[in-house]
C-alpha cells in the first residue's frame, strides 16, 4: 500500500507521508472496521492523486525520497505505534493526513492523533468537519481549537495545488495551525485526477473505486453540508478529464466507479461526459459501471437516462428525501415535485437500473404514525427497490446546524453520534426514544418479506429483475438489522480489536471481549444467511409463476394511464393536495403558452382570405 519515488545515492533522505481516512465508533466505542467495505473514499482518491503528483515533481526537492501509505479504516486497521517507528526510523521526517474527516469521524481522528502527537509525529486534519465549521460558524467550536491546542495542523478546504506548500512546512516542521483555503475553490478542468491504489480498491466490496466529474451545487437544502463547502457554484471536469480517469484506472483493472458529484443531472458537461463513456464501453470494450447521485427532475432533460444506461449506470441514487411537500419546503428541498417522483422512477427502470431513494425522518412535523403511514404509501405507490432511511440531523456545515448553534438550541455534544443514525437534536412532537423506534420501525417495515416479495414482482413484470436487486436488499437490511450500521458505512465481516476503543472507554477483559466477538460473529452470520435462503426462495417462488409476467400494480402502472384519485401520494397531506393543484395550473399555463405561441405563428384570419382568393 505504499508508493515511494525511490532512488540508489546514500545521501537521499526520506519523508514518510500517511494517509488516512479514519472510521468511527459504534455504540460500544469499537471502531467500525470490515475485512471489505462498501463505499470507496473519494477523499482518499482526490488527495491520493495529488500526492502521487507531489511524488513525482520530487516538490521535497531532488534529494528527498517520497515514500506514502493510505490506510482506510473502514477496511484496514491503523497502528499509531508503528507509524511512529517507521517516521522515527526515517530520522523524524513525516506527516499524518487524516482525509476526508467528517463529523461523526472526527472524535476517531483526533484520538489517532493524540498517540502520534504524544510521540511528537506531525499531523494535520482536513474533510467535511472542519471545512463546514469555517465555512458557517462565527468562532471556531472546542473540538477544533482543542486539536490546535495538541499542535495539530486544520486543513479547510480543497487540496488540489496546496499540497506542496503543506509539505514543505511539514518538511521544515514548520506546519502552520490552520490552512483556510474556504474562500478560494479551485477549479476542476485539467486538475490532477483522483486514483487510489489497486490493493486499496480490492478492500472494497465489488473492487469499486471513485471518483468526481464536478463539484458543488446550486440548490439550498438547509441539511445539506456541500453547498457550504464545496460552493454552490458547479466546478466541472471534462470529458477529456473523466476519459483519464477511466483509462488510467483500466490500466490497473479498475472499471467500477461510484461518481460522487452530489447531483451529476446538474453537471453541465453531462452529455460530453456520458458520449465518452458510451465511446469506451461500445467502441473499445472497456466493461465500466457506474453508481451516480440525481435529483428528482433528472429525466426532464432530454436523453440523460437514456444515455445513462449506455454509459453503464448501474445503480442510481435519487435524493427522495420525502414524499410531504411541507417537510421538503421546510429542508428548501423545492427542487423535488412529488408529481415527478413516479415518471421518474419507471424511466430508471427502463434502463434496468437498480433505484435507492433517501427518506428523511424527524421534519417538525412528522409523527410515528405519519412517518409510518409515509411509509406504507411509498411501498404501495412508487417502483423503488432500496429505501434507505436517516435522521434529520443538523450537521456541522449545514444551515440547520449554524441556524440551531445560534440560536442556542440544544444539539448532541458526542460527534460519533453524527452518523444520521441517531438523534441529534430534540423533536417538537416526538421523544427521542419515540423518534429511533420509529426510524427502527421504518426499516423492517420497508423491507419486511410482503414487501420484498412486491419488489421481486415488479421487476419480473418490467423484466428488470437482477440477482443485484435480491442481494442488494438483503444486504441494506442486513446491515440495519444485525449489525445496527447504515448500509453505506456497512461491509462483509465485521472486524474488532479490543485495545481499539474509544479512549476513555474501559478496556474489556480478555476472557469477556473474545467469547462475546466469537459468539456475536456467529450468530449474526447464521441469521443473515437464514435471510437470505428466505428472500432467495422468495425470488425463486416469483420466478416460477406461469403469470409472472402480467403483475402489475399502481406503482408500475404507467404514468400516462394513471388515474390519481387512486394514489394517495397526491392526496395524504393539505400540502400534497396543493402541489397537485400547483402542478395542474403550470400544465395548464405551458398549455395556453403553446397556444398563444401557436396563434401568434398564423396570420390573423382576415389576413389569409386575400390568400385564399388568390389562390
Amino acid at each position: 500500500m505504499a508508493s515511494t519515488a525511490s532512488s540508489g545515492s546514500s545521501r537521499r533522505k526520506t519523508f514518510s507521508v500517511y494517509l488516512i481516512q479514519p472510521s468511527h465508533y459504534d455504540d460500544d466505542g469499537y471502531v467500525i472496521q470490515w475485512v471489505r467495505s462498501e463505499i470507496p473514499s473519494n477523499s482518499m482518491a482526490m488527495v491520493n492523486g495529488i500526492v502521487d503528483d507531489c511524488v513525482q515533481r520530487r516538490v521535497l526537492g531532488p534529494d528527498v525520497d517520497i515514500d506514502v501509505t493510505i490506510i482506510d479504516e473502514t477496511n484496514a486497521r491503523v497502528h499509531p505505534d508503528r507509524i511512529v517507528r517507521k517516521i522515527g526510523a526515517a530520522g523524524g521526517e513525516g506527516l499524518v493526513c487524516m482525509i476526508g474527516v467528517q463529523s461523526n469521524q472526527y472524535p476517531r481522528a483526533l484520538d489517532i492523533a493524540r498517540r502520534l502527537r504524544a510521540a511528537d509525529i506531525q499531523v494535520c486534519i482536513g474533510g467535511f468537519h472542519v471545512s463546514g465549521c469555517l465555512s458557517m460558524l462565527p468562532e471556531l467550536p472546542p473540538e477544533i481549537r482543542e486539536a490546535q491546542d495538541l499542535g495539530i495542523s486544520i486543513f479547510a478546504g480543497e487540496a488540489e495545488g496546496r499540497m506542496d506548500q503543506v509539505f514543505r512546512d511539514a518538511h521544515a516542521r514548520e506546519l502552520k495551525p490552520l490552512y483556510n483555503y474556504m474562500n478560494d475553490l479551485p477549479g476542476l478542468e485539467d486538475a490532477t485526477i483522483p486514483i487510489l491504489p489497486p490493493e486499496v480498491v480490492h478492500r472494497n466490496l465489488d473492487n469499486y473505486s471513485s471518483f468526481d466529474c464536478g463539484r458543488g451545487c446550486p440548490f439550498q437544502c438547509s441539511f445539506c453540508t456541500i453547498i457550504n463547502v464545496q460552493g454552490r457554484k458547479s466546478r466541472y471536469r471534462s470529458a477529456d478529464d473523466v476519459e483519464r480517469i477511466l483509462r488510467r484506472n483500466f490500466a490497473e483493472g479498475i472499471t467500477s466507479f461510484f461518481v460522487t458529484d452530489d447531483n451529476f443531472a446538474r453537471n453541465k458537461n453531462w452529455e460530453a461526459i456520458l458520449d465518452r463513456i458510451i465511446e469506451l464501453r461500445e467502441g473499445e470494450g472497456i466493461p465500466i459501471k457506474l453508481i451516480i447521485q440525481v435529483d428528482t427532475l433528472c429525466h426532464k432533460t432530454p436523453n440523460f437516462i437514456e444515455k445513462c444506461g449506455r454509459a453503464g449506470v448501474t445503480r442510481v441514487f435519487i435524493g427522495l428525501e420525502n414524499i410531504n411537500p411541507a417537510n421538503l419546503a421546510y429542508a428548501q428541498k423545492n427542487q423535488n415535485r412529488i408529481t415527478e417522483y413516479r415518471q421518474m422512477l419507471l424511466e430508471w427502470k427502463a434502463i434496468r437500473a437498480i433505484t435507492y431513494c433517501g427518506y428523511i425522518t424527524g421534519f417538525p412535523g412528522d409523527t410515528r404514525e405519519s412517518i409510518l403511514n409515509d411509509i406504507e404509501i411509498i411501498k404501495r405507490e412508487l417502483p423503488i427497490d432500496l429505501l434507505e432511511f436517516f435522521f434529520l440531523t443538523p450537521l456541522p456545515g449545514s444551515q440547520d446546524h449554524k441556524t440551531m448553534h445560534l440560536k442556542g438550541e440544544w444539539m448532541e455534544p458526542d460527534l460519533n453520534k453524527y452518523d444520521l443514525e441517531h438523534a441529534c437534536a430534540h423533536h417538537p412532537k416526538m421523544s427521542r426514544q419515540e423518534w429511533e423506534e420509529t426510524y427502527d420501525a421504518a426499516w423492517h417495515s420497508f423491507y419486511n418479506e410482503d414487501h420484498f416479495r412486491t419488489i421481486i414482482k415488479r421487476n419480473i413484470a418490467l423484466r428488470t429483475d437482477k440477482r443485484s436487486v435480491y442481494k442488494s436488499i438483503v444486504w441494506f437490511y442486513g446491515c440495519h438489522k444485525f449489525e445496527r450500521v447504515h448500509p453505506l458505512q456497512g461491509g462483509l465481516f465485521r472486524r474488532k480489536y479490543r485495545k481499539d476503543r474509544r479512549i476513555g472507554m474501559t478496556l474489556e477483559n480478555p476472557l469477556v471481549f473474545y467469547p462475546k466477538l466469537a459468539w456475536g460473529f456467529a450468530s449474526k452470520a447464521v441469521r443473515l444467511l437464514l435471510m437470505f435462503r428466505r428472500y432467495r426462495n422468495i425470488r425463486l417462488e416469483e420466478h416460477a409463476r406461469p403469470d409472472r409476467r402480467q403483475y402489475t400494480d399502481l406503482a408500475i402502472t404507467p404514468v400516462a394511464d394513471e388515474d390519481r384519485d387512486d394514489f394517495e401520494l397526491y392526496s395524504a397531506s393539505d400540502s400534497a393536495k396543493i402541489a397537485v393543484e400547483n402542478e395542474q395550473r403550470r400544465k395548464d399555463h405551458k398549455s395556453a403558452r403553446k397556444v398563444t405561441d401557436s396563434a401568434e405563428l398564423e396570420p390573423a384570419a382576415d389576413e389569409r382570405i386575400p390568400e385564399v382568393a388568390a389562390e
